[in-house]
């Protein structure tokens, strides 16, 4: 497919089978996209810096990533001679055939989306998208959305398979303090657009407040009450840039009653206004 298909919120169709270069992929590097598709990529050579959600990542030859739909992706830098892989999966497609998929793409495993996979692996990784390629380039094509299904069930339990194995081979099991943040990242991710405060995450989780914060904040270096801001700023930013809707809508969508306070809450935290954020180059 050609590159300039990339989208940067939804798939256009069911599906999209390609690659891009980092000088494509840097393209995208201008501020937040929130990924409303499901995102396959496979890192064939050279290297990427990327913010997923909140958590600053890195990513080199031979790792394989899994975006959810709802994650928020920030492109930092691609390296020139970087090649990626992809399959974009509609939501759409993902809500009509959600119940063949043995393993759902919001599967909570993926906490981490990003594989390193070994030599070996990879391999059969890299020559199954090149199979892919060959079968979206011919004329006519010979894949289909029906086809696309199976294919789909056979990456997701190949990606829970894959994190079961390296889990089971972990020396240190997960402590309770990294459970707690997780659950409550997860949580936040899910209520951020109607929950802006701290106490509704405790009460949801049953635990107390004070447990909470001071857990979020050893565990990730960052207060809760942080992450559920940056949560909605980088939702407001995506939204502003991408979307032609009104500032005011954009702010009801975010829990905001009042377009006014809207304003305050990003102009606090960006040093501009919504609208000069928007306007910005």
């Amino acid at each position: 497919m050609q590159n300039e298909n990339i989208p940067l919120l939804d798939c256009p169709m069911d599906y999209l089978v390609g690659d891009a270069s980092g000088k494509i992929m840097n393209e995208y590097g201008r501020f937040p996209c929130k990924i409303q598709c499901g995102v396959y990529a496979f890192m064939v050579r050279g290297s990427a810096k990327a913010t997923l959600n909140i958590t600053e990542m890195e990513f080199h030859q031979n790792d394989f990533l899994v975006m959810n739909p709802g994650t928020f992706l920030l492109i930092r830098e691609f390296s020139e001679d970087a090649l990626v892989y992809y399959i974009l999966l509609s939501s759409s497609f993902l809500d009509k055939y959600s119940y063949t998929v043995r393993q759902r793409m919001d599967m909570p495993f993926m906490e981490n989306p990003c594989l390193h996979l070994t030599e070996d692996t990879a391999g059969i990784i890299k020559r199954t998208f090149d199979l892919l390629l060959d079968a979206i380039n011919m004329n006519p094509p010979i894949l289909s959305t029906e086809k696309m299904v199976p294919l789909y069930n056979v990456f997701q339990l190949f990606c829970a398979d894959y994190i079961k194995e390296v889990s089971a081979g972990s020396e240190r099991p997960q402590d309770r303090k990294t459970e707690v943040y997780q659950e409550y990242w997860q949580l936040v991710l899910k209520h951020y657009q109607k929950w802006h405060h701290v106490a509704q995450y405790a009460d949801a989780m049953h635990i107390s407040l004070p447990h909470l914060s001071a857990t979020v904040k050893q565990v990730s270096g960052k207060t809760a009450g942080d992450i559920i801001n940056e949560a909605i700023l980088t939702d407001a930013k995506s939204q502003l840039k991408i979307t032609g809707l009104p500032i005011k809508e954009i702010a009801a969508s975010l829990g905001f009653e009042e377009v006014a306070f809207f304003n305050r809450f990003f102009k606090a935290r960006v040093g501009l206004t919504p609208k000069e954020y928007r306007n910005r180059e």
